[in-house]
């Protein structure tokens, strides 16, 4: 048995991962594990990954999860340009500095922008506060100013004159509020040319291939109830998490903010 990609392409991670494959002519199988119907919790897909996530990938009787270790799976078994994971310790280094980042903060921001503007109230028909939905924007709007100032700067592409894993991990998730409608590019210049240089770097027509889901997610029907009976203790986990992980970063700036006061003025 060849290599196999666990993907629905509704994800951000099993974007990158699929853009990866493709344009890098590696051979894979894809099984679909579609997240709208819950396939993901099946007892089936947890033979394949018992945390239910995707993406997830076999190669033979070799099972790996988290599109991050896929990703460098990939570099490192099949031959790929020296520009998606350079050889160069810096180089590389910085890839690695953003792929670190961005769990914590991008990823966190754009899924809640996803879910808060239009899978909630949308999709499962559950409401969300005006306030609730102002203040994940802001956050969003944060992280992108965060995303500009320190890892685009006036480079072309995140990491240096090249295109990069970096980039290819923060474009699929800037994607998902642009999916729900939030307008991430407009009144940033510098980061809407560096979309269309990472669109031309992959190929648009594999760009165009592998956002065709989220870029239609507004369109989805509302879901079953079954289907939402299922999804919801899953998605309310998921907030949660998101939540926490907020916690932990505002308690540690709070900590920074105190040992910076001591260290002026104690």
């Amino acid at each position: 048995m060849g290599l196999e990609l666990y993907l629905d392409l509704l994800s951000q991670p099993c974007r990158a991962v699929y853009i990866f494959a493709k344009k890098n002519g590696i051979p894979f199988e894809l099984r679909i594990v579609d997240l709208i119907k819950g396939q993901h919790l099946s007892d089936a897909f947890a033979q394949v990954n018992p945390l239910k996530k995707v993406p997830a990938l076999k190669d033979g009787d070799f099972t790996l999860t988290e599109s991050v270790a896929i990703l460098l799976y990939l570099t490192r078994k099949y031959k790929v340009p020296d520009y998606w994971y350079p050889q160069d310790l810096q180089a590389r280094a910085r890839v690695d500095e953003y792929l670190a980042w961005q769990h914590t903060t991008l990823r966190r921001s754009c899924l809640r922008a996803l879910w808060h503007k239009m899978m909630f109230p949308v999709f499962l028909g559950e409401p969300v506060s005006p306030q609730t939905l102002a203040a994940t924007l802001a956050e969003l709007d944060v992280t992108l100013q965060l995303l500009e100032d320190k890892f685009l700067q006036n480079k072309a592409f995140l990491t240096g004159p090249h295109i990069s894993l970096a980039d290819l991990v923060a474009i699929t998730e800037l994607m998902h509020p642009v999916g729900a409608g939030c307008q991430v590019f407009e009144g940033r210049p510098k980061l809407a040319i560096w979309r269309q240089r990472v669109e031309a770097a992959v190929g648009e027509d594999l760009f165009r291939e592998a956002h065709e889901v989220i870029l239609k997610a507004k369109d989805f029907p509302p879901a079953d109830p079954t289907i939402k009976q299922k999804l919801m203790p899953w998605v309310l986990a998921m907030i949660r998490r998101l939540k926490a992980t907020m916690r932990m970063m505002h308690t540690e700036t709070l900590c920074r903010l105190i040992t910076a006061f001591h260290f002026h003025f104690g």
